[in-house]
Order: C-alpha cells, then sequence, then structure tokens
C-alpha cells in the first residue's frame, strides 16, 4: 500500500499543473511539487507548510484589496463546495515584472471517507494565448504597412460611433486615396510603389498616434482616419498638416498630372451620431467628399459637416 502511495505520489508531483487539494473548509490538505516550485520562483509569501494555509482565505483576502481573480476564484470554488456548481473554471492574467502570464485554474470534487474534498488546479496557458494574440494581430494588421487594416478599421469605427452616439460627442472620418498610385507603379514598378505605401502608412501612424487618433489601411491605395471626440476644424487642421509633410517627404511620382512627387486626395466629416443616421450613409457622405477632393484638383482636403446625415435613416 505504501508502495502504491509512493507511486501516486511521484505521478502527480511529475506533472506541470500546480495542484492544490483543499477541504470543503478551504484547508489545503496537499500540494504538489510544481505548485510548490511556482511558489518559490514568485516569492510567494504564504507560509512554506502548506497544510496550514486556507486557500479560501487567501482568495478572499485578494478579493477584498479588489483582485477580480480573487472574486472570482472565491465565488466559484464556493459554489463548488455548496454543490451548485458541478465544476469551476476560470482564465486569468498572472504577469510578472519580466513576463507576460495566463492560467486556467480549474476546481474539481471528489469525495472520500464520505468528505468532499476539491482539486484545484493551475495550468500554464502562457503559450496559447500568445500565439491567440499573435492570430488576433495578423487578423487586424495590413501585412504590407503594419498599420490597422479594414477589419480592424470597421469594428474600431463601431465603437467609436456607439460611444459618440451614447455620450453626445462629434467624431471625424477621413477617406484618403493616393493620387495617381497606377502611374507610380507604372513608371517605377510594384516594389517602389509598396515602398510609398509603407512610408505613407508610417506618416499616417505617427501622426495620428500623436494625436490618440485611429489610423488603417481599407485597401489598395486607400486609407482612412478616425478622430474620436474631436470638431471639424480640428480634424481639417490635422489632415493639412498631414499632407504637408508628405509634400516635404517628395516621394518621387514624375508622371503625375499634379506634381512630380506623390501626393493624396482626402474627403473629411463630421458627425455627431444618433438614432437618426446610420454608418453606412455616414461612409456615402464621406465618399462623396473624396470624389469631390479629385475632380477638384486633388492634392487636397474637401471637409463637410453637412445636416442632410440627420434626415431619417432608411433600411
Amino acid at each position: 500500500m505504501q508502495a502504491l502511495f509512493e507511486f501516486l505520489s511521484s505521478v502527480i508531483d511529475s506533472m506541470t499543473d500546480h495542484l492544490a487539494v483543499i477541504d470543503e473548509q478551504g484547508q489545503i490538505v496537499f500540494v504538489n511539487e510544481s505548485w510548490k516550485a511556482f511558489a518559490d520562483l514568485n516569492a510567494c509569501d504564504l507560509q512554506s507548510v502548506w497544510q496550514q494555509v486556507n486557500y479560501l482565505d487567501v482568495c478572499d483576502a485578494a478579493a477584498a484589496n479588489g483582485d477580480d481573480f480573487g472574486i472570482q476564484a472565491s465565488q466559484g470554488i464556493r459554489a463548488v463546495i455548496a454543490q451548485t456548481e458541478s465544476e469551476f473554471t476560470l482564465e486569468y492574467p498572472c504577469h510578472s515584472p519580466d513576463q507576460q502570464r495566463w492560467f486556467i485554474m480549474r476546481v474539481t470534487p471528489f469525495w472520500h471517507c464520505e468528505q468532499l474534498f476539491l482539486v484545484v488546479a493551475h495550468q500554464n496557458v502562457t503559450e496559447r494565448k500568445l500565439a491567440e494574440q499573435k492570430a488576433e494581430r495578423l487578423a487586424n494588421i495590413d501585412a504590407l504597412t503594419d498599420i490597422a487594416n479594414r477589419r480592424a478599421f470597421e469594428r474600431e469605427f463601431n465603437a467609436v460611433w456607439e460611444t459618440s452616439r451614447e455620450h453626445q460627442q462629434p467624431l471625424c472620418l477621413a477617406f484618403i486615396d493616393l493620387d495617381y498610385f497606377k502611374v507610380l507603379n507604372d513608371t517605377y514598378g510594384h516594389a517602389v510603389g509598396d515602398e510609398c505605401l509603407s512610408q505613407f502608412a508610417r506618416l499616417l501612424e505617427r501622426h495620428t498616434q500623436a494625436q490618440g487618433q485611429f489610423c488603417a489601411r481599407c485597401g489598395g491605395e486607400e486609407f482612412a482616419i478616425i478622430w474620436r471626440n474631436t470638431a471639424l476644424a480640428v480634424a481639417e487642421q490635422q489632415m493639412q498638416q498631414l499632407l504637408d509633410e508628405l509634400r516635404q517627404m517628395a516621394l518621387a511620382n514624375e508622371r503625375s498630372p499634379v506634381a512630380p512627387y506623390l501626393t493624396v486626395s482626402a474627403g473629411l466629416a463630421e458627425i455627431t451620431p444618433s438614432e437618426a443616421c446610420c454608418p453606412s450613409r455616414f461612409f456615402s457622405h464621406v465618399d462623396e467628399r473624396l470624389y469631390q477632393a479629385k475632380h477638384t484638383g486633388r492634392d487636397g482636403v474637401v471637409a463637410s459637416d453637412e445636416p442632410t446625415l440627420l434626415s431619417p435613416k432608411t433600411a
């Protein structure tokens, strides 16, 4: 019997999950070596004799300090003890000063000698979480320019629209096209064209980050900027600064009818969202301003805050 106990203890100690067994009062009755090692590495201030520690008290103390994990863990464990839940699972961050880490906590009950016990397991899921974050980033970042893509733009715009509607704040939106970009590609080749897109994107990102705004590449040579809680006059001034700096960069486009360097056209509009308007109509409005910019000489911004969008929206 002793040999079997030692064998099972060795199996449990070899597991990478941090395991503890608690009774129905929350008192720890067993921890495996992974649990002890993690505590030692992270300078855990709990007692080294784990059988003297009440895990529910630890969670309650964290909850009292406003720790979200402590609150949820305390409630979840008690629900399993009360048998109102068959088990409890919680994913949570556990970052150190020099490393990002995430864990999943699983609490499962079992009975022994007519007494209820719970296995509390903490599994390190950092690799999976980092992979998810990388996949999420790749799904929302334009591969060429390394700024947000159209998917991210639409998500951000919808969020800004709802916030602006709720707080009755203005938002501004600009659609930007690189002027005669096909001419640039035909003249210098697509590699140079791609580099021009990347340089413009970096310029765009510098401007928007400095102002706390959002930019994206929506496809091809099309870009967008979203300003939250910003009046049209401010957004238009910032757009003019952007165009001025682009001109100073003097990215060659010698066959362009506008100038021998790369220029852009932009449509810009302001709106305070309400139930009487919808994003798609506002997009069309900004597109019309971009169309005007293209057909009035390019290399400029056409801005508007026309109230026509406040008429009843259609289905």
